[in-house]
């Protein structure tokens, strides 16, 4: 008679997702912190700026949508045990993915340089000195840390770095805001249906909604499934225990793309309160860490300009870790933070060179406002057909088996494909 455990070898190991809830959070919730990133920041800090409360909306719409994307990555990830990359190559034209994920990989490493650019003019804030000297150091310490520390050690250490965005979440409790305005505006936002307008939408769903999560997502329930002796992925677990990390990543993600959002949301709330009405305008995130200070106070300024360093730090490894899993997916290499740099030379070196390469590319002193443009290009060619693969691949019986998606989880990563299509059109209309 066969031995159970050698049929669910996973039902030996102790499993810690069990016994607290705090440990259920992992990848959905670095995932969502990521997304709040400089860029990011200066995103929802320009849009409060200029048009005040009345795009708030757009991270209400957002959030839903942005979770089912998420959950069907994540989801892929740990039920095939293997990356978004690594999947297309067996759903998909070899010449497709390599497209994509190139594309995906020039857009990270053009987002890199708009958040160290950031980081550097925030620190410079803070302590004054050369802002390229920080760059640098910032550079280097993170390709670093990402290529050298264990992967449970690093994992927990961009975990904890995810509190340092409820920095945005007191500062807005700091500064004057009509509430009773805010709650206007979001049952009933006056919208100005102008070009400026319209484009900012478009901006701020573009920063909610990026490849390089999907991609991070995917390849972090992948690196969970690795780092625990005996778990396997869940097409091949019994239905009990495959629906329990089915709920821990569907908490997971609500979770973590519900602090992306609400982040984001406090962020574009204190710029309306502060900056736009007191008509003065910011193009990046230390333009408003700057411009807080005669309307709000020195705390505000320095809280802001610091957690924008926070969020980089957590940023920087997603975004080169994100294009080095689709570089190593498409090109069938071995991927893992968890391997030493011997074993996984190629993708240690793309996670190097995006981060050399972003580091690089300050030196040009190009306008922050056009490097942020032209990774939203990038990111708008690549976003759609990403997305669309993602969702074919993940209602597919022959990759899925029992766990093909469907129902809502279906409905709203399908409309969450329209809405970055219109998106996409938008922007290059626009």
């Amino acid at each position: 008679m066969d031995d159970p455990q050698r049929l669910e070898p996973e039902a030996a190991v102790v499993d810690e997702t069990e016994r607290s809830w705090l440990s259920r959070l992992g990848p959905g919730l670095v995932t969502g912190a990521a997304d709040d990133d400089p860029s990011g920041i200066g995103t929802y800090s320009q849009a409060g700026a200029q048009f005040g409360f009345t795009l708030l909306w757009t991270l209400l719409l957002t959030y839903p949508l942005m979770v089912a994307i998420q959950m069907v990555s994540a989801r892929i990830g740990r039920v095939t045990g293997k990356g978004l990359a690594s999947n297309m190559r067996a759903f998909g034209p070899k010449w497709l993915v390599i497209t994509l994920v190139f594309l995906l990989a020039a857009a990270n490493t053009i987002n890199i340089t708009a958040d160290l650019a950031a980081m550097g003019a925030a620190i410079h804030l803070l302590v004054r000195g050369p802002e390229q000297l920080y760059v640098v150091l910032l550079g280097t310490s993170s390709a670093i840390l990402q290529i050298f520390l264990p992967y449970e050690s690093y994992a927990r250490f961009l975990k904890w770095m995810t509190l340092v965005l409820f920095a945005y979440v007191a500062v807005a409790f700091v500064v004057p805001v009509p509430w009773g305005t805010v709650a206007l505006s979001m049952i009933w936002p006056r919208a100005h249906l102008s070009a400026d307008y319209l484009t900012t939408v478009v901006a701020v769903l573009g920063t909610t909604i990026s490849p390089y999560l999907f991609f991070w997502q995917a390849s972090q329930e992948v690196e969970e499934l690795r780092s625990k002796p005996g778990d396997r992925p869940l097409r091949w677990v019994s239905s009990f225990r495959a629906y329990r990390h089915i709920n821990r990543i569907t908490a997971d993600t609500w979770i973590g793309m519900g602090v992306s959002n609400s982040v984001g949301f406090f962020i574009m709330l204190t710029a309306a309160a502060t900056l736009h009405a007191h008509h003065l305008e910011v193009h990046t995130s230390a333009d408003a860490a700057r411009a807080l200070a005669p309307v709000a106070g020195q705390f505000s300024s320095t809280v802001f300009a610091a957690g924008i360093v926070g969020t980089g730090l957590l940023a920087l490894p997603v975004l080169a870790g994100s294009a080095a899993y689709g570089i190593a997916g498409a090109f069938r290499w071995r991927s893992s933070l968890s391997l030493h740099l011997t074993l996984a030379r190629e993708f240690y070196s793309v996670i190097a060179v995006a981060i050399a390469g972003g580091v690089a590319i300050t030196f040009l002193h190009l306008d922050p406002i056009k490097a942020l443009y032209w990774s939203a290009v990038v990111n708008g060619l690549a976003a759609v057909p990403v997305m669309v693969v993602v969702m074919l691949m993940g209602g597919s019986a022959r990759l899925m088996g029992r766990f093909a998606i469907s129902g809502l989880l279906k409905v709203g990563g399908w409309l969450a494909t329209a809405l970055m299509a219109v998106a996409a059109v938008g922007m290059f209309v626009g």
